[in-house]
């Protein structure tokens, strides 16, 4: 099987969420875990680090488009795979990824410049274009129309895998034609509601649709979680798979973690506790290890549930834990952890941004960690938790209750908490649950065992891509 991941971001080349995540490590994944040989596509940003280039392939991209815009690409291995990235000036270099006026244009024309790449690179079509959400469709709507009169796309097939319903890529549709969009079947794929949304084509447009989980695939074919979309996706469920990611266990492992002041196992937890340690001292908190640690690493908006942390944040520090929380996003939810940090100095660390070695660090020196999610498509904390023997807490939504296995204390079983209702009560149940196990160091040591003796690898996921790359492939 040959397979091209388009994305607009991977890791270690760009990132702003999962998605970076996930496309930075399966391409390499499919080639460790089958006989996929696959390759990423990613648009050379501004931020992007030069040192992870190996060579510029390509200075002359010829895409065909509205204005003359030629391309150039590099080529790295620096995740595993092949992967190019296309260097477009006029729509990549700029600060930030996403949130211009112009990322319908910049992202069609990236999908434009995928495909004329794929085409120059030679060899064998690839059987299938891996898409990723709303980005993804103006792809899937070009190649649909590409296997009518060009042979060297006639035998592939496209699938879109979404990561997040929500982000649909809407724009006016005057701008349709302009971008190459302007037959009728086209105009009719990317109409919704009066406006133009490049996932709504991609829905439309795709072979076969794919999404983070097996929990999220069902939610999203209901009108509460999806968007207005939920119709299609019911109409098109035969061809709707969950597959729920992995995490990159060279990246993710506290054996060998260089942000770590000590490394453990499932097997022998003693350096936990060294992590514990300095994660208190980093965040300025009195060193006092029997006190539990209870965590949260989230962009702060309503999505992650940060409404009920905010409601339960009283009874969280009457129960006498300490409390770290590590993220940015709406001010009103920044402005609330402040607050709670200023109410608490002794109790409560707050850091606000992005820090990935402090994420780290987090990870393996908290003891409980929130994600009481409004929804979560897949969710990829809970399963660096687990990793790192930091028990989670969260809500039953998506991707949290694929992999979270509530904690049966007859049986032994489970590896972490979940609750399903949205409220702040449901919330606290649960961690009470999670802290009366925590005085019991023999039954935390199980859960916590349990969590990290569980295989959430991108070797698994990455099989389960490949079986359906090759259904994909036969439709």
């Amino acid at each position: 099987m040959r397979v091209a991941v388009l994305s607009s971001e991977a890791v270690p080349f760009s990132k702003t969420g999962g998605l970076g995540d996930v496309a930075g490590a399966l391409p390499g994944a499919l080639r460790r875990a089958s006989d996929t040989d696959a390759a990423l596509i990613v648009p050379l940003y501004e931020t992007t680090k030069r040192e992870l280039l190996q060579e510029r392939i390509i200075d002359d991209l010829e895409v065909e488009w509205h204005t003359p815009e030629r391309a150039s690409v590099f080529y790295s291995e620096a995740k595993g795979a092949p992967t190019f990235l296309i260097d477009a000036p006029r729509y990549f270099a700029r600060p930030g990824f996403y949130g211009y006026r112009d990322d319908h244009e910049r992202f069609a024309y990236f999908a434009r410049a995928a495909l004329v790449l794929l085409k120059r690179l030679g060899g064998r079509p690839p059987d299938v274009v891996h898409l990723n959400d709303w980005f993804g469709g103006f792809a899937a709507t070009e190649l649909r129309a590409r296997r009518r009169y060009d042979g060297f796309f006639a035998g592939t097939r496209t699938l879109l895998s979404i990561h997040n319903l929500a982000y649909q890529g809407t724009f006016d549709p005057a701008e349709l034609a302009r971008l190459g969009f302007g037959g009728a079947e086209e105009q009719e794929a990317f109409q919704a509601n009066g406006a133009a949304s490049a996932l709504k084509a991609g829905l439309v447009a795709s072979d076969c649709l794919s999404t983070v989980s097996r929990r999220y695939a069902l939610e999203i074919q209901t009108p509460e979680h999806g968007y207005g979309l939920d119709w299609i996706l019911r109409a098109r469920a035969d061809r709707l798979v969950g597959i729920t990611n992995g995490i990159d266990y060279d990246v993710w492992n506290p054996e060998t973690d260089l942000h770590l002041a000590a490394h453990f196992s499932a097997d022998d937890l003693t350096g936990k506790e060294l992590c514990k340690l300095d994660l208190l001292r980093r965040f300025g908190l009195p060193l006092e290890p029997e006190r539990p640690v209870i965590a949260i690493v989230t962009r702060l908006t309503a999505q992650k549930g940060v409404d009920l942390i905010r409601e339960a944040s009283g009874a969280i520090l009457d129960s006498g834990a300490f409390f770290v929380a590590l993220g940015s996003g709406a001010d009103e939810y920044e402005d609330f952890l402040q607050k709670m940090r200023n109410h608490a100095p002794h109790r409560v660390g707050f850091y606000a941004g992005f820090n990935e070695s402090l994420a780290h660090q987090i990870e393996a020196g908290a003891d409980i960690f929130l994600m009481p999610s409004l929804y979560e498509p897949c969710g990829l904390n809970q399963m660096y938790s687990m990793r790192y023997g930091t028990v989670p807490v969260v809500r039953a939504t998506g991707g949290l209750d694929d992999t979270v296995e509530a904690f049966d204390r007859t049986a032994g079983a489970g590896n972490g908490f979940k609750f399903a209702p949205y409220t702040a009560s449901a919330l606290l149940e649960n961690l009470y649950e999670a802290l009366y196990c925590y005085a019991e160091p023999e039954v935390w040591r199980a859960i916590q065992q349990n969590g990290m003796r569980a295989d959430n690898s991108w070797a698994s996921a990455a099989r389960r891509y490949a079986e359906l790359y090759r259904a994909v492939a036969r439709m």
